[in-house]
């Protein structure tokens, strides 16, 4: 179809055309002449299509509002009056991805598909909720997704609960997250972003129905508007729908919506605030000092925008980063990190110390600005410059966002200008900005930058963030009292219209729809499923001796090459070293080459060299499995004689004897895994869990889990008695995994890749160890261990399973089914809706692994009892065949998500490795295909004899944890 300037085209008149070379895309902007909605098109061969749409939304206080308004216009509308619509499509459609996102200014609501069917079903539904939710007629909503309290008896104990309040109960419970919210509190204190749109927990109970729905009034408006759609569909079949469906109902109007500068500081600010450590946790060494800068703007800089970005990996993240390397050599705190946040109107540059003192911020504020100083006056190494221009060029280029639609990421990207009023496309277009930068590898580019918007920019804040013991004790006291207060100054008529909320908000959420109500939400039909499973191409070669896998596919160039290392070599004190060697390779300094230049030459000449320990479980024997130590290496097809010059030094010269810089990387490694720890819980819940009855998962938990944070913990508490023994074992670690008899590789790629990696191969094999060693024994003591992981945080992560090839069952494709009923029909209302968790999930594996496990959740015993009705629940299922389609469609939907080439490359290498051939594959599809009620009915005895087991593991708040002692067998404080 062929556009003009100035025409119209189904309501949207078209503003500007042009191509963008860096997208291979024809971008189109319109706007719809009735509503006054903007909309911007991205054609291209993409298969994958993408829509969204997006409002400006700042908050004017921290109730959470934005944040409270994304979940409930998806809980029904008028067209579809479900009280569940988005969870309908997860279950039924075959969306490649589908969720909502709030942002300090913005929300959106995007979607992909590569079916154009399902496209349009989920744009239906998407843009009815937005522009006519149920909202208005259901005040329930607000209940259960903001906050309500909670009374179902006159004597009880009167409480908040809503999904929203805890899920931001969770968020405030990671430092980490405290601090971001505080720099940016600090920086822009009359604007809208000086409050929290997520929603502070402490505040979201002050927001009522009025304001709510004032808030949906006023900004969900087609004239307030960002609507985005990408990728190969057919652009004059969408824009009539989406005009003639819900845009020609609404007449322009004038949203006042627009984001205030702040104005600039006249010196810093300096802000402290507390976060909670747990009673047994010691206050010395738990304080984040970070000095913070506002960086210009999004709106007419785009270049700086860009140049920012590699300011902030060139100082702070690369290995060779000479401000990290001060602060780390300051002994200041144990890590160091930075943050570009350029998602809002005027970005943000800050520097962390973390697991510092406050008695450091003077000394962390000289350090800082004293290099910042240095840095300008002797100027910034080129090939250090070099080499982050080149690593962030390479990811530009490549654009491969690990499974992210890339039509969502130029989505979000478009946004940082679009939503202030200016072109949509400027950060798009890159190539400009990026020539310009690369004129710092001549001029004083950089340094220049450092002195305006650093050294000389009073628009800054040092925030100091303390770890308080008690804290999460005290500020849940405050509330309970509150809550006390309250109760007691109600009348008797106030608490029963209490109780009777509670009650109507319970029927509500345990009544299920009518067949009719479901029956609203479009679905597709089995036959609009491809039948076949998607071919992984792998060819077996030899060279050199070596087993290697080939993937002929087509990856524009780029060379994918992961080489692995069979581990099992290894003595079972030592796996531990596994993951320490892979943390500290290419991070330490070669024989040759001190560890500065290293990261040089590697971001000079590669798209990076990543070392990483992995697991593969053999397919039908769970009791087996296959521990990797992968080095995952990318590279243009003309650099890869570099690429394998550089993982040869690596492998073959490392010096672990670097005695500071190995004690630096230990404690950034024990730093990070606190974080996840706290952000992650569901998971590391769940790896501990199944560790107590799985020999693979119990391996991985000393590679990555709870048991890996002791074993890092205890190595960095005594470093200097433990070094020698630490660097006796990498190097034993290190000679018995790198051997030619431990090894496979796999390289993605087109033929003339593969021809220049076997030519190179040698490089490689010739430094390798080549004697057979025997396989290392491993008696793992699997125990149901039933432990509480007490933590600071405000929220719990509630595990409960068991391994049912343990009990003499047989894995199915069926089982898949039944996990997508589990979690989306049962978890979601019990341990969610009814529960007040952010989320409740199953997960099955091949392996014979079943979890239940909840994420940021208000109870234990609670949820513990909800997992255990689940035998009821599918021991009565029954189901429509509409139902079964609608389940059916949604587990192949999460069987056929999107793969990069890369990706495809890994997957086939992972079946190869845990003998999963495509016949396998193809045999799972068919049993998802053909699976009736009855299957579903019948796994009632498996999920009995799994809950039977009563092998669980919670990791949450202490006070909380302690108060159910009686059901744990053992109580583990995770920080001590």
């Amino acid at each position: 179809m062929k556009f003009t300037i100035g025409s119209t085209y189904h309501g949207f008149k078209l503003i500007e055309e042009k191509n963008i070379k860096e997208l291979n895309s024809v971008t189109r902007l319109f706007e719809h002449v009735k509503s006054g909605a903007r909309l911007l098109h991205l054609q291209n061969d993409d298969d994958n299509k993408v829509f969204s749409i997006g409002f400006r939304t700042p908050p004017k206080d921290s109730k959470g509002v934005p944040h409270i308004l994304e979940h409930s216009v998806l809980c029904g509308s008028r067209k579809f009056p479900t009280k569940e619509p988005f969870v309908e499509l997860i279950k039924g459609s075959l969306n490649t991805f589908l969720n909502a996102m709030t942002f300090s200014d913005k929300t959106i609501y995007p979607l992909a598909s590569k079916n154009e069917k399902d496209f349009f079903n989920l744009m239906n539904v998407y843009l009815d909720a937005v522009f006519y939710p149920n909202i208005y007629t259901q005040p329930e909503i607000l209940m259960q997704e903001g906050w309500h309290y909670e009374l179902e008896n006159k004597d009880d104990k009167l409480n908040y609960k809503g999904v929203v309040y805890n899920e931001m109960k969770g968020a405030f419970s990671s430092p980490e997250g405290c601090l971001m919210r505080k720099i940016q509190e600090s920086l822009f204190p009359d604007t809208s972003y000086g409050v929290e749109s997520g929603g502070d927990p402490e505040c979201i109970p002050e927001l009522s129905q009025k304001e709510f729905l004032d808030f949906h009034k006023k900004y969900y408006h087609p004239s307030n508007s960002y609507i985005f759609l990408y990728g190969d569909g057919n652009i004059d079949k969408q824009l009539q729908f989406i005009s003639d469906e819900y845009l020609n109902n609404f007449d322009k109007i004038s949203v006042e919506s627009a984001i205030e500068l702040q104005k600039p500081f006249s010196k810093m600010k300096e802000v402290k605030m507390d976060y909670p450590i747990s009673c047994d946790d010691d206050e010395l060494g738990k304080t984040f000092l970070s000095l913070n800068f506002v960086s210009g703007d999004n709106i007419s800089q785009p270049e700086l925008h860009l140049a920012f970005e590699i300011l902030e990996y060139l100082l702070l993240e690369s290995a060779a980063a000479p401000l990290k390397k001060a602060l780390v050599d300051a002994e200041i705190g144990k890590d160091v990190f930075g943050s570009f946040d350029n998602s809002i109107l005027q970005p943000v540059f800050s520097i962390v110390v973390k697991n510092s003192n406050e008695s450091e911020k003077e000394k962390f504020k000289d350090v800082v600005l004293t290099t910042l100083k240095n840095i300008v006056k002797e100027g910034i190494d080129k090939k250090l410059i070099e080499a982050c221009i080149n690593i962030t060029e390479f990811k530009l280029r490549e654009a491969d966002l690990g499974g992210f639609p890339k039509g969502l990421y130029y989505y979000i990207t478009s946004m940082d200008s679009w939503l202030y009023d200016k072109d949509p496309t400027i950060h798009l277009e890159y190539e400009s900005y990026l020539s310009k930068i690369k004129a710092a590898l001549t001029t004083n580019y950089f340094e220049e930058l450092i002195e305006k918007y650093l050294l000389n920019n009073t628009h800054s804040s040092m925030v100091i963030l303390n770890g308080k013991k008690g804290l999460a004790e005290l500020k849940s006291k405050a509330a309970d009292e509150k809550l006390a207060k309250f109760k007691a100054s109600l009348s008797e008529k106030q608490i029963d219209e209490i109780i009777q909320e509670t009650k109507s908000l319970k029927k509500r959420q345990m009544t299920p729809d009518e067949k009719e109500v479901l029956e609203t939400i479009p679905l597709l039909e089995l036959s609009d499923i491809e039948n076949n499973v998607e071919h992984l191409p792998i060819e077996e070669k030899e060279e050199q001796g070596v087993k290697v896998l080939s993937h002929d596919i087509f990856t524009n160039k780029i060379a994918y090459i992961n080489i692995l290392f069979d581990a099992k070599k290894v003595d079972m004190k030592l796996i531990p070293y596994i993951t320490l060697l892979s943390t500290i390779l290419g991070r330490v300094s070669t024989e040759k080459t001190n560890y500065s230049d290293l990261s040089n030459e590697v971001n000079i000449n590669t798209g990076g060299i990543h070392f990483t320990t992995d697991v593969y479980g053999e397919n039908e024997n769970f009791e087996k499995y296959s521990p990797k130590l992968v080095i995952k290496a990318k590279a243009l097809s003309e650099k890869i004689p570099k690429l394998f010059d550089i993982i040869a030094e690596i492998i073959g010269t490392t010096k672990f004897d670097e005695k500071k810089r190995v004690k630096e990387l230990i404690q950034q490694l024990k730093s990070r895994h606190e974080m996840k720890i706290l952000d992650r819980g569901h998971m590391v819940a769940a790896g501990r869990l199944t560790s107590y009855f799985s020999p693979a998962s119990a391996y991985i938990e000393k590679t990555t889990g709870i048991s890996f944070y002791k074993f890092i913990n205890e190595i960095e508490m005594d470093f200097d008695n433990k070094f020698e023994e630490i660097i006796e074992n990498l190097n034993k670690v290190s000679k018995l995994i790198f051997n030619k008899n431990n090894l496979i590789i796999s390289v993605t790629g087109e033929e003339d890749i593969y021809t220049t990696f076997a030519a190179e191969l040698p490089k490689i094999i010739n430094i390798l160890e080549n004697k057979k060693l025997p396989d290392a024994s491993y008696d793992f003591e699997l125990s149901k261990d039933n432990e509480g992981l007490l933590t600071s945080s405000d929220v719990q992560y509630v595990a409960k399973g068991y391994n049912f090839i343990k009990k003499g069952y047989t894995y199915s494709g069926k089982m898949l089914v039944l996990k997508t009923i589990a979690s989306l029909d049962y978890l979601w209302n019990r341990v969610r809706v009814q529960g007040g968790a952010y989320g409740g999930f199953a997960n099955l594996a091949r392996s014979g692994n079943i979890v239940f496990v909840s994420y940021r959740d208000p109870n234990v015993q609670e949820t513990l009892k909800a997992y255990d009705g689940i035998c009821d629940y599918i021991g009565s299922f029954e189901a429509s065949e509409r139902e079964m389609t609608k389940y059916i469609i949604g587990t192949i939907s999460d069987l056929d998500s999107p793969l990069t080439p890369s990706m495809k490359g890994e997957r086939a290498t992972a079946y190869y490795i845990r003998g999963i051939t495509e016949a396998q594959r193809q045999k799972e599809r068919e049993e998802v295909l053909s699976t009736k009620p009855e299957d579903i009915k019948a796994f009632n005895d498996l999920l009995s004899d799994i809950i039977n087991e009563d092998c669980f593991c919670i990791l949450g708040n202490e006070t909380k944890l302690k108060d159910n002692k009686d059901i744990f067998t053992s109580i583990v404080n995770v920080f001590k």
